[in-house]
């Protein structure tokens, strides 16, 4: 893929993505994911009947993004507590799935508190079970109608920050239906843009060494009919210096107390260049994404990718069951790699974050939990 000029019919909008859905087969409940490894050149549903499958699609990225996995990390906790099994132990495999996404243990917890809580009441299992599916639904919809009010309160700051429209928007990594239990976090931004006639041109990095931008969010751009540019991640410097860049958008995968933001790795040079040229740098996320509990971005815990996702080329058919790769080497053979999934943004270099509660700008520490006492969620426990 690369320019996609096309835009969608007014009042035509591609059919909502099924992203992650509970069923109930007669064989049992299952939780059904699309296999994000497998697209764009598939959409093919993953089903995972047990807690440790849910635990292997998280870590080998089948289901990924901040506020899915919360979502995710709920219904898994249901999932053990209808089929089950030992729900404390599901817990604890869930939570450590990922590190650094810090909505995966607040849905996780969230449903637990519940469901233990309906235990406490006497509620036989079946019950207790039910109490922690209706709250993972909950969560679900939250997500999703956080996810619209991020878009309005995103496309409104773009107003305010570029008057007249016509915005280039430079986004990194996914960030869009794919992510959440709606339209997206950044990505909503863009596409509220698009609907509204006032998006000139979305410029996605391919986002390496997994390639979440041109796998996905050309992918998405595409499906909505968007006028899109993928572009390798070391082609933004001539970007800005071209002026062609009007706002960076990205999302958070967790957000420090004093305003420090965990991205996926790439970011961090993305606001420097943004810095550098006088360009808004704007960070998208939903309330759980707050973590006042970690003071700030040197406390946030940096997940470790294996190396092998760098020196290697690989397709999803490529991943065995267990998640072991067998691609295509472009590197010599025992090359070591450094492979972080994401790196830390600090707040001076943030124009605002932007969450479903409004807008925070100037970044401060003082700004942010102002923001979170006036949130109706619980950010962390």
């Amino acid at each position: 893929m690369a320019d996609q000029d096309a835009q969608s019919p007014v009042g035509i909008e591609p059919p909502a993505l099924s992203v992650l859905r509970w069923d109930e087969p007669p064989e049992g409940p299952v939780l059904v994911l699309l296999d994000q490894t497998r697209l764009p050149a598939e959409e093919v549903e993953l089903v995972c009947t047990d807690v440790p499958a849910l635990v292997r699609a998280i870590q080998t990225l089948a289901v990924r993004g901040a506020p899915l996995l919360g979502v995710a990390g709920g219904y898994g906790v249901a999932l053990a507590a209808a089929r089950g099994y030992d729900v404390a132990e599901a817990t604890g495999l869930l939570e450590r799935a990922r590190p650094t996404a810090v909505n995966l243990g607040y849905g996780v917890r969230r449903v637990a508190r519940v469901y233990w809580a309906a235990v406490e009441k006497g509620l036989d299992a079946e019950q207790a079970a039910g109490a922690a599916l209706a709250e993972a639904r909950v969560l679900h919809r939250e997500d999703a109608a956080a996810s619209g009010r991020m878009a309005r309160f995103g496309l409104a700051l773009l107003d305010e920050l570029l008057p007249g429209g016509g915005h280039r928007i430079l986004t990194h990594c996914n960030t869009g239906a794919l992510v959440s239990g709606g339209e997206g976090t950044a990505f909503a931004v863009a596409l509220q843009a698009h609907r509204a006639g006032r998006l000139r041109r979305l410029w996605v990095d391919e986002t390496r060494p997994l390639l979440q931008g041109a796998r996905l969010t050309a992918y998405e751009a595409a499906r909505n009919g968007m006028a899109y540019s993928l572009l390798t991640d070391n082609a933004a410097g001539s970007l800005f210096a071209a002026g062609e860049v009007d706002a960076v958008l990205i999302g958070a995968d967790r957000i420090a107390a004093d305003g420090s933001v965990a991205n996926k790795v790439g970011s961090y040079p993305l606001a420097v260049l943004a810095k550098y040229h006088h360009v808004p740098f704007i960070v998208v996320a939903p309330i759980t994404t707050v973590d006042l509990d970690t003071a700030g971005g040197e406390a946030i815990i940096v997940e470790q990718r294996p190396g092998r996702e760098v020196t290697e080329l690989t397709s999803p058919h490529m991943v065995s069951p267990d998640g072991e790769t067998g691609g295509l080497l472009v590197a010599p053979v025992g090359a070591p790699a450094y492979n972080p999934a994401f790196d830390i943004t600090p707040p001076e270099l943030i124009t605002a974050i932007v969450t479903e509660e409004g807008v925070i700008s100037p970044v401060t520490g003082v700004g942010l939990a102002e923001l979170c006492a006036r949130s109706s969620q619980v950010t962390i426990s």
